[in-house]
């Protein structure tokens, strides 16, 4: 059952008008047009309209009703009269004539249409231009991706024979007389390695082997590196520790992209979860970070 409120001695619907009785409710209630169009979901300048009973500036026939009926039920008066008397005094718009104007065809002149297909053509050109200066950056993107850096191949050292002196031939030197008969000969020579007396002087102290510096890469000039793998097209900034931005662009999908700097980096990653992201060759977990498909973190 609706409670009825008292918003005073003329409330009633026949001694004022819609708008008055509401009026005088809501000022009961301790309401403000403000609070009113809060609750009710309407703009304010709809509220005040409605209570000032113009009319003319609300939509006609089934909103207008509507809001009156939302409006009584806020301030838990009796809603009907006042919905009735409303109804009374707004117009509800021609159906049939609304109909006919919507089925009535639009007139479009010879100079529009010439002017909407100057502009389709246009837009062609543009979207031409624009999809072949794309297949150009993709098939450079490619072909820079195919290219194979082989390094250098190392050839041994040869080892160098260095002729003995007569004075550094050990007590066997007769031995080496059918060598000299050889050459004489014609016949080749074979290879003659060096015998080196024994030393009499004590062997110098060996020298532990210092172990490898171990740590990430290019940590040694301070620098590191960020590599990333694109499985869908994403947008990446990076930031260095002086604040000089690194790489900011959208990146398409199957794409990769390193860069170098002084930490601590400042990073953001769009579609996030697509992408994958390492630290000087460790791999990062974006999960953690992401927010509405977003990653931003920092990398120290």
């Amino acid at each position: 059952m609706t409670e009825q409120v008292d918003a005073g001695p003329d409330a009633g619907v026949g001694a004022d008008g819609v708008g008055a009785v509401l009026a005088r409710a809501r000022a009961a209630r301790g309401l403000t047009i403000g609070d009113v169009a809060l609750q009710l979901k309407f703009a304010p300048r709809q509220i005040e309209a409605l209570e000032q009973e113009r009319f003319e500036q609300l939509p006609p026939g089934t909103f207008s009703r509507g809001m009156v009926r939302a409006y009584a039920r806020l301030l838990k008066l009796d809603a009907e009269p006042l919905v009735e008397q409303v109804a009374a005094r707004v117009v509800a718009p021609d159906n049939a004539q609304a109909v006919v104007a919507a089925r009535r065809p639009i007139p479009i002149t010879d100079s529009a249409g010439r002017s909407n297909r100057v502009y389709a053509g246009l837009s062609l050109a543009v979207l031409g231009v624009i999809g072949i200066v794309l297949f150009e950056w993709q098939s450079e993107r490619t072909d820079a991706a195919r290219m194979n850096f082989v390094a250098a191949a190392q050839v041994p050292p040869q080892p160098v024979q260095v002729p003995l002196q007569p004075s550094q031939l050990p007590d066997s030197a007769p031995a080496a007389a059918p060598e000299a008969a050889r050459a004489q000969a014609g016949q080749p020579l074979a290879s003659l390695t060096p015998v080196v007396p024994p030393s009499t002087t004590a062997p110098a102290e060996a020298v532990p082997a210092q172990p490898a510096a171990s740590g990430p890469p290019h940590a040694a000039d301070g620098k590191r590196r960020i590599r990333m793998k694109f499985e869908r097209e994403s947008w990446v900034e990076i930031k260095d520790g002086g604040g000089k931005t690194l790489i900011s662009q959208l990146n398409p999908a199957g794409s990769e992209q390193a860069v170098e700097g002084r930490p601590p980096f400042e990073v953001i990653v769009g579609n996030a979860q697509h992408v994958r992201l390492s630290y000087d060759d460790r791999p990062v977990d974006l999960a953690p970070h992401v927010k509405v498909e977003v990653a931003r973190f920092t990398l120290e």
